[in-house]
């Protein structure tokens, strides 16, 4: 397959100084009349935003603490649409970041300075299923869940399911390369990615791997999944389907305190089990759970409740259900459901599905916060996470993907009150360091986004940072397309000022 990439320029200073400007947010002309005229030509009157009450909901993504306002937003159908609307771009100077439903949690989907989003949320439409050779090609818009509906009669899933899944598109979790609850056995979005349609920051289309999923020479499309947007804009997707599972069992356990649901996880791993999920909701979850609209009638004296879902064929399902019983009597489980049927094991994952939004009982503001470590410190790293934030005086709740060591600790706050989004930032730094200490990294699904970018340093130094700053300048020399997001902005950024912590001390592109 014949690859184009954008021309790259070869620059006399390193990639790591030359990636990008200054400021890449910056808005370096202020674009004419001309150029919104020219958007409006592109997508239609309908398909343009750009009035401040149209805008003000696309401040930000699911991340609140950096909101920053578009100077547009069109709504392309096409992906011929997309590649006028990015050539316009390119022809009035002015900065573009893709985006999809907007349930991103870490700022990837965030304007930049003057910049306009090119929102795909109306490409929606899922363009051929092969029930034989088990594809499906859709366009970016296609929400996750969606697409797993519409191929249930087929005897096929999606298997990627991030807890937004009922609004998060296909797009943008090949953006942010999403998992989800069963990444433990499924993986997460690369796994199951076979092509991309790509718009390229030049304005070209260019397509990437191809239906079987097997190319000669560079993996460009495991290349693309996970850069968030900073090499393109992806406007088709060819991913793989699963066969739905012959049987599936979901249990519920049930412990008096979050540590020892870990150590039992560690357990059923240890005994050669791979449940397709193991999610773990702490007391203070349940207890805001059970007083919303996704109440699953958890006991609230519960100090944490263990999911482990199990699937395969029906026939060894039992002896593995027998090793789970056994691992969590081990650390001393209250007790152990087993889902009698569809409705309860519906009822066991709703706690966990509607974990995030019950949240908002807590507090106005919530930061999900994202990292992972090895299985073995989860006790260790909870014990430390709680600490750090009673001593920034935080209200904290724990739900997260225990079977893969993916901690998605909740900081609930209300960013109002700027001592209060100080300590909040704070606090996630620590929790950030505390999680790399152990072996950890610093985003497990969300991404790294404007969030964890000027934190790259606790996981790469500079010579790590250098190619990927090669990379996306082979597809952005440029850094039109996403500017400021994912990596650090200059090499001051991580070794002039090491030190630098939260939003207020390094510029944000």
């Amino acid at each position: 397959m014949s690859v184009e990439l954008p021309s790259h320029r070869s620059p006399s200073t390193s990639a790591v100084e030359a990636s990008a400007p200054a400021d890449p947010g910056a808005l370096r002309v202020a674009p004419s009349p001309a150029f919104f005229e020219r958007l409006r030509t592109i997508v239609g009157r309908e398909g343009l935003l750009a009035r401040e009450g149209e805008l003000f909901a696309y401040e930000c993504d699911g991340l609140t603490l950096t909101p920053k306002r578009p100077l547009a937003v069109v709504l392309p159908t096409s992906t011929e649409q997309v590649a006028a609307v990015v050539r316009a771009c390119r022809e009035h100077d002015v900065h573009f970041v893709p985006r999809g439903a907007g349930t991103g949690l870490s700022g990837g989907a965030h304007a930049t300075e003057g910049s306009i989003l090119i929102e795909c949320s109306r490409m929606n439409r899922i363009l051929e299923v092969d029930p034989a050779d088990r594809f499906a090609v859709v366009q970016p818009g296609v929400v996750n869940a969606e697409l797993s509906a519409a191929i249930r009669q087929h005897g096929l899933f999606y298997a990627p399911d991030p807890s937004s899944q009922q609004a998060c598109t296909i797009g943008g979790n090949v953006a942010e390369n999403s998992g989800g609850p069963h990444t433990l056995k499924y993986g997460t979005t690369t796994n199951h990615v076979l092509a991309l349609e790509v718009v390229l920051p030049d304005g070209r289309v260019q397509r990437f791997g191809n239906r079987l999923g097997e190319t000669s020479g560079f993996d460009w499309v495991g290349a693309i999944v996970g850069s968030e947007g900073t090499l393109g804009i992806v406007t088709e997707a060819t991913v793989r389907l699963t066969p739905i599972p012959a049987a599936i069992e979901t249990l519920l356990a049930i412990f008096d305190d979050v540590v020892p649901a870990c150590r039992a996880v560690g357990r059923v791993i240890r005994s050669g089990v791979v449940p397709a999920a193991m999610e773990i909701v702490d007391r203070r979850t349940i207890e805001a759970v059970e007083a919303s609209v996704y109440a699953a009638g958890l006991p609230t004296t519960a100090g944490a409740v263990l999911i482990v879902e199990l699937d395969g064929n029906p026939i060894g399902l039992p002896d593995e259900i027998a090793a789970i019983r056994a691992a969590c009597e081990a650390e001393g489980c209250q007790a152990i459901e087993v889902a009698r049927d569809e409705a309860e094991r519906l009822r066991f994952w709703r706690a966990r599905k509607g974990a995030f939004g019950a949240m908002g009982r807590l507090a106005p503001d919530l930061y999900v916060h994202d990292a992972v470590v090895p299985r073995v410190h989860l006790p260790a790293i909870l014990a430390k996470v709680g600490e750090i934030c009673d001593r920034h005086r935080l209200k904290l709740a724990n739900v997260f993907h225990a079977g893969d060591g993916n901690l998605h600790p909740n900081i609930c706050f209300d960013r109002r009150d700027p001592d209060e989004l100080a300590r909040v930032i704070a606090a996630g730094a620590e929790i950030l360091e505390a999680c790399v200490a152990v072996g950890g990294v610093i985003t497990g699904e969300h991404g790294v986004g404007v969030e964890k970018r000027d934190y790259m340093h606790l996981v790469f130094d500079a010579d790590d940072l250098e190619p990927m700053y090669r990379l996306r300048e082979t597809f952005n020399p440029d850094g039109v397309c996403n500017p400021g997001k994912l990596i650090p902005t200059t090499r001051f950024c991580v070794e002039a000022n090491p030190k630098a912590r939260g939003y207020g001390e390094v510029p944000i592109g």
